[in-house]
């Protein structure tokens, strides 16, 4: 991604800001997995948008003031002892070059750079990305530094920019929509390879490690989410991440699964027989998901309100499983198909941003995936593709797959031999 593109992300929050202000932001850090292991390091998203860093404990710095602004990343002191152990920490030319910010300061001038600056200005406000997922949650370094900072300065006031860096990623630009594409490719490549060596008795991990091994030769680091490869049954339970069952001759299996490209994201769900035919009532079933994609992808365009997608998600279902009996009333519907049939998609998986009371704009990204799943039957089917809302309607950014009962049959057959 060039410069420019984090550049103006820039630009475009600044411009949110009050006058007489200070906003920073935090790479973060790897979380402690066991004894002196660490998880794998991944930068927070909003601070990844404003700058194109992706390494840990550096700190972006905005100041506004009469007008002006000044931007300032604080990186860690060149360390060659830990350079021997783990490599080089980046530079100040390297945090430069990733994010076009020019002036770098090492990280133990923080405290002087923000005391200088409320000593010699009349700052007001404050601005931190303070999102917290639950009431519980542990305290992020953001919250402890505004919690630090007000305590010895009780007459700043504090601002969330959570929520108005959320709003700016929800529109996409084309640099974002062609990592997303990336993203699907590589997701689409991993799936058709995995179904290559598909077949009854396999573990499900096992099916699992060809996808994996199709993201590796793309020189993807990281998935989108934890991989789900469900058999049977499994298919049933929406978020069935074990992956450890075996593959019996006759189930369908359920894949839901993306690769992350330069930190966005592919989602794809895919269902498809195991030993190579879809039995008939296996075939309806899977018949009416493919129909609900269709027709609810079509609606896809500007001003269409985003809840009207699940509202018309849950009538068509409701009203085709009526008509094979599965159920007798609407209501019923929710014993089959419990979750809804889009989110945005981005730098996150579920991206942010409110999207759930607006209406489709030009530049959102949207995931369209209805599901059925009937544990007593040991059927469960979710078909899922990720699409670009355009000036006049909608592009699917996931393309390269078998869809119809007849093309995923097809490709079976063909690789079987």
């Amino acid at each position: 991604m060039d410069t420019s593109f984090f550049k103006n992300n820039r630009k475009r929050f600044l411009d949110t800001l009050e006058d007489k202000s200070l906003a920073l932001f935090f790479a973060g850090e790897a979380p402690q997995s066991s004894a002196d292991q660490l998880h794998p390091f991944v930068p927070n998203r909003n601070f990844y948008y404003l700058t194109g860093i992706d390494e840990p404990k550096i700190i972006l710095v905005f100041t506004k003031y009469n007008g002006k602004v000044t931007e300032h990343l604080f990186v860690e002191k060149p360390d060659p002892v830990m350079a021997k152990w783990i490599g080089e920490s980046m530079s100040k030319e390297q945090a430069t070059s990733a994010s076009g910010i020019e002036t770098i300061h090492y990280l133990d001038e923080l405290t002087s750079f923000i005391q200088m600056q409320l000593l010699n200005r009349s700052y007001q406000h404050v601005y931190f990305d303070l999102e917290k997922r639950a009431w519980d949650a542990p305290e992020r370094p953001a919250a402890s530094f505004a919690r630090e900072l007000t305590k010895r300065f009780p007459s700043l006031q504090i601002h969330n920019a959570y929520h108005t860096i959320c709003d700016l990623r929800l529109i996409k630009t084309q640099e974002e929509v062609d990592e997303i594409k990336e993203a699907g490719r590589i997701t689409s490549e991993g799936i058709k390879h995995l179904m290559r060596h598909a077949k009854p008795g396999m573990k499900e991990y096992e099916l699992e490690a060809y996808f994996d091994f199709v993201l590796k030769s793309n020189g993807v680091k990281h998935h989108a989410f934890h991989t789900i490869t469900a058999s049977g049954k499994n298919a049933t339970v929406l978020h069935y991440e074990d992956n450890d069952d075996v593959v019996n001759d006759g189930e369908l299996v359920l894949l839901d699964l993306g690769a992350q490209w330069n930190y966005y994201s592919g989602d794809i769900s895919f269902t498809f027989p195991v030993n190579g035919k879809f039995t008939e009532r296996q075939k309806t079933i899977y018949n009416i998901v493919l129909s609900a994609l269709h027709k609810v992808s079509d609606m896809v365009k500007p001003g269409v309100p985003y809840r009207q997608l699940q509202e018309e998600t849950r009538k068509f279902l409701a009203d085709e499983c009526i008509k094979i009996g599965l159920i007798e009333e609407a209501e019923e519907i929710s014993k089959y198909y419990f979750h809804g049939v889009s989110h945005s998609l981005g730098l996150d998986t579920h991206d942010v941003g409110a999207i759930w009371d607006r209406d489709l704009e030009h530049g959102m990204v949207i995931t369209i995936e209805p599901g059925l799943y009937i544990p007593e039957e040991g059927i469960g089917v979710r078909i899922e593709d990720d699409v670009l809302v355009t000036e006049s309607g909608n592009e699917n950014l996931t393309p390269d797959l078998p869809r119809t009962v007849e093309e995923i049959e097809a490709f079976l057959a063909e690789n079987k031999k």
